[in-house]
């Protein structure tokens, strides 16, 4: 079964579903500034575009391009900076 989520008035959006090693999302994301938390580690790939994200405890941004992946802990907050329309894959442990 899929999950379907929007978030900041819709300007990101994914579909949730179960793989062999867990929870999973992809979705995409329009240009502009977000702050998410999470609740388990991720391991965010950026498909296609780029993300430029701040990682907790870091005190500037790095770009993340497609086919890269970044980790973020569980219970963390963390920024990410759109430039252009951009696709993931996030995967929950």
């Amino acid at each position: 079964m899929f999950n379907a989520n929007q978030y900041f008035e819709g300007k990101v959006m994914s579909i949730g579903y179960q793989t062999n090693g867990g929870p999973a999302t992809i979705g995409v994301m329009d240009v502009g500034e977000y702050e998410f938390s999470t609740s388990k580690q991720e391991h965010m790939t950026v498909i296609t575009g780029e993300l430029v994200v701040r990682l907790p405890g870091q005190t500037s941004f790095r770009t993340i391009l497609a086919n890269e992946t970044f980790i973020v802990e569980a219970n963390q907050t963390f920024q990410v900076k759109v430039l252009l329309q951009t696709a993931y894959l996030c995967l929950y442990k």
